[in-house]
């Protein structure tokens, strides 16, 4: 996609359509648009004009040339001239250069329409919803975008020389974009209603969420036989430390350099026998051997840090936000989708014209893709 075109709303769409009203003549698209949108006439100048943007928008330090069907002899004439300044090139053929210029014509038909239709839909929602923005509102909002990114006005005429847009086309830009993010926040705030019922259910089922467990910190020892660890903790028992029997018969290697110790644990961090044994030891006792997967464990627990549990009051504000949040987020979802479905059926488009936000827009059979009609 283009420069010209990277403007996205949480609505999938772009926001400026230039349209004019004509008579429907019995409800089809009229002769000088390519599309209407609840009836809205697209035009034809409307669709020339985004045509030409986009065409300046990918142009390479050239003057861009819109590729017109069915001929597309300017676009031909014009990659002819180009190729013609390379040095050494075989020169394309007729044939080549009509295939180049209607591939970009497709290619910018396609971004040109969506951009069009897409944005006459946040006109027509932002209208049944009452959501609106003042001329003055829309001023202030894109001369703090003109100061940030273009500092210097030299620098701001540049970008429109390269873009091809007008600052009326950029001010549009920004009142629809505005719109756009209006229409979000209505849609959020009528459906995220969090009840205390909901809250304190949250809570219930999250519990561990709201608190810091009890943490243990353990040495251990272990070894590959029963006999192994049976030895080791006699040699204990006389009297040498469990760091140093630790140090010379552990086969764990985390906690081995380290006397044996593992800092911090909390229940169910280790292997389900020795989870269970660690937690409902007492302090500076000796245990074990405990037989796991790994081989045999002995144990001894240093110290205790109890846990912590924030109560329903504690917790009740920063679940509601959550909450909020997640129904605000389901809502726009919802919102999404709906929103495409009932605005593509409103929306018309002339043969030649067919785009996948046109109603007439059909899908193939399974595994074939989608096509544009007529």
């Amino acid at each position: 996609m283009s420069k010209a075109f990277r403007f996205i709303s949480a609505l999938g769409a772009v926001f400026f359509a230039i349209v004019g009203l004509a008579a429907c003549g019995g409800g089809g698209v009229p002769g000088d648009a390519v599309a209407t949108v609840d009836q809205t006439p697209i035009t034809t100048e409307a669709f020339k004009h985004w045509m030409t943007i986009a065409a300046t928008s990918q142009a390479t330090g050239s003057k861009p040339v819109l590729p017109e069907p069915p001929s597309y002899a300017a676009c031909v004439a014009h990659f002819k001239e180009v190729a013609a300044k390379e040095p050494k090139a075989t020169p394309p053929t007729p044939s080549a250069l009509k295939t180049q210029c209607e591939t970009q014509y497709k290619s910018l038909l396609q971004e040109v329409l969506s951009f069009l239709l897409s944005s006459q839909w946040v006109i027509g929602e932002a209208n049944s919803l009452g959501v609106k923005v003042t001329d003055a509102e829309v001023k202030k909002q894109f001369e703090k975008i003109k100061s940030q990114q273009f500092p210097k006005a030299a620098a701001f005429e540049h970008f429109l020389a390269l873009s091809g847009q007008t600052v009326s086309d950029l001010l549009l830009r920004v009142k629809l974009n505005m719109l756009s993010s209006k229409i979000q926040q209505k849609i959020a705030k009528q459906k995220a209603t969090v009840t205390e019922a909901q809250v304190e259910k949250y809570y219930n089922e999250n519990k561990a969420r709201f608190g810091t467990p009890e943490k243990r910190n353990v040495a251990i020892i272990l070894t590959k036989t029963e006999a192994a660890a049976n030895s080791a903790k006699q040699e204990i028992q006389s009297g040498k430390s469990f760091a140093s029997v630790a140090k010379k018969v552990s086969i764990d290697p985390t906690s081995k350099a380290n006397g044996g110790l593992l800092s911090e644990v909390v229940k169910g961090q280790e292997e389900k026998a020795l989870d269970q044994a660690i937690f409902s030891a007492s302090k500076n006792v000796l245990g074990g051997p405990v037989k796991t997967a790994f081989g045999y464990y002995l144990y001894e627990v240093k110290s205790v840090s109890a846990g912590s549990q924030q109560s329903l009051a504690q917790s009740k504000a920063s679940i509601k936000t959550q909450l909020t949040a997640t129904q605000s987020q389901e809502a726009l979802s919802k919102f999404v989708k709906e929103f495409k479905t009932k605005w593509q059926a409103k929306t018309d488009c002339r043969s030649g014209y067919v785009v996948a936000d046109c109603k007439q827009y059909k899908v193939k059979a399974a595994g074939a893709g989608l096509t544009p009609a007529g």
